[in-house]
């Protein structure tokens, strides 16, 4: 049955929306229900901590482990000599301060650095501002990699969306004209894409090249590692912060489940595989994860994300002052929310194609639905509305049992649940980067007390951007690419 693309649309926003108006509404004609369906809902939320924090240690568990071996000696068991890396850095007006420690990091690695191809991806709206940053950078590091390439992806064209994905879609078919010229072989490629503000771990080059070196089919599968937001994070405010870990602790809890995994942010992938779709498309926000469903269903349903337990660390939000840097975090989370936009994507691709079984078809839309859905609602149903219908019931003499005995139960449920917070308030202080100089030790008492504010962090920066992308999608108010401030 075909569904137009709009309504499709209408969906996620639509199911969020009836559950919410429904929770309030029902929690005055019926509490007692909506009381056994808050008990019923923090239950199941309760059980899904538990696994949250089971997979959770079990990716630091092996990022730990994967962060002791040697994978440069490691990679002497496999032949990597033709493999190249090649590195997307898409900028718009970072200083070269920003651009020079990513390239730095890169330099660091314990990879031979004639084997890298960077890609400086400017942008012509950027002006002459980008010209003296990449010349600067030109002259710098000139005969320290195999080449860096300067490309500037032209303003105002018809039909794309300013942003990550236009600029990597033009920079990628600028970068193949290259690539043809030296006869390198695509399968020999491996492209990371990475925000401009990217520091790798030292082993991440020489740890992807085993992986990929290795992968029974490596062209069919990206490489995502540990999202880290650490270069900055010891001056972020507290809000900003507990955002940070928050999207690293769910990236660690997914890499352990990669049937589940798309990819996300800064990760890698076959040049291959780029070509083979066309490159990144230019009419999207999220393209971090458009990237893997045009490779999934290019290859009907034969692509994957292999999980990486390495880390490369970003910025955290920066603003000017408190205010400005949370408005900056609202403005990344909706951004990231966005991604409810490949809703309609899979449903399209999903009815076209036949090779897939049916199976996975439903198993990656009810994930990402199920995610999208969650995100929205969740922390609302649990720290708002959940106690809606206990205030309205207390007035019925004849409920006075379930009046009494539910708000324990809520409390004990909510006490359960806290060991979600103390792992990640542990697991967040053996994550942290030495801390500057001018930091006291009263800091690392402020990175164990910020937790509490999770609940409010949760709603106001988690469920508020959810709900706001996903009803901008059902508006068709669609939302544009937002450049997060480095500092």
């Amino acid at each position: 049955m075909y569904l137009p693309k709009r309504f499709l649309e209408f969906i996620p926003a639509s199911i969020v929306w009836i559950t919410l108006i429904g929770a309030i509404s029902l929690s005055f004609i019926v509490p007692v229900w909506v009381i056994y369906f808050i008990i019923i809902f923090d239950l199941l939320w309760f059980f899904r901590v538990v696994y949250f924090v089971f997979y959770l240690t079990t990716s630091w568990y092996r990022f730990k482990k994967t962060e002791k071996t040697d994978w440069s000696k490691k990679l002497q068991e496999v032949n990597y000599s033709r493999i190249y890396h090649l590195i997307f850095l898409p900028t718009v007006n970072e200083s070269v301060d920003v651009i020079r420690r990513t390239l730095n990091a890169v330099l660091k690695s314990a990879y031979d650095p004639g084997k890298f191809i960077i890609v400086l991806a400017g942008e012509e709206r950027a002006g002459e501002q980008f010209k003296v940053r990449a010349q600067t950078i030109m002259q710098e590091y000139h005969g320290k990699f195999k080449k860096i390439l300067i490309t500037v992806h032209p303003k105002d064209v018809v039909g794309e969306i300013i942003g990550k994905g236009s600029n990597l879609n033009y920079s990628g078919r600028q970068v193949k004209k290259y690539i043809d010229q030296e006869g390198i072989p695509y399968e020999k490629i491996i492209v990371s894409s990475f925000d401009v503000d990217t520091t790798v771990h030292e082993q991440y080059y020489s740890y992807l090249t085993y992986l990929y070196c290795t992968h029974p089919n490596p062209t069919r599968s990206s490489y995502q590692p540990i999202a880290l937001y650490s270069n900055t994070i010891w001056d972020a405010e507290a809000p900003v912060r507990i955002a940070a870990f928050g999207t690293t602790f769910w990236l660690l809890s997914e890499l352990a489940r990669p049937e589940r995994l798309f990819t996300f942010s800064s990760h890698s992938m076959s040049f291959k595989m780029l070509v083979d779709v066309g490159f990144w498309e230019n009419d999207i926000v999220s393209e971090d994860s458009r990237i893997f469903l045009q490779g999934f269903f290019h290859y009907h349903g034969d692509y994957e994300v292999t999980p990486m337990y390495l880390p490369v660390s970003m910025d955290a939000v920066y603003g000017e002052n408190y205010w400005k840097a949370l408005i900056a975090l609202y403005k990344q989370q909706r951004r990231w929310a966005w991604g409810v936009e490949h809703f309609p994507y899979m449903i399209k691709r999903f009815r076209e194609d036949n090779l897939i079984p049916w199976q996975k078809k439903v198993k990656y839309l009810w994930n990402h639905m199920e995610g999208m859905y969650t995100w929205a609602t969740a922390p609302i149903l649990i720290f708002v509305l959940g106690w809606l219908p206990l205030m309205v019931v207390s007035t019925e003499p004849n409920a006075s049992v379930l009046v009494q005995n539910a708000p324990r139960t809520l409390e004990i449920l909510m006490q359960l649940a806290m060991i979600g917070v103390f792992a990640s308030a542990i697991l967040s202080l053996t994550m942290l980067p030495h801390p500057p100089e001018e930091k006291r030790k009263w800091h690392w008492l402020g990175m164990i007390l910020q937790w509490i504010l999770l609940p409010v962090t949760f709603v106001v920066f988690g469920a508020f951007p959810a709900i706001d992308a996903q009803t901008r999608l059902l508006l068709g108010k669609y939302l544009g690419f937002n450049v997060t401030e480095k500092k």
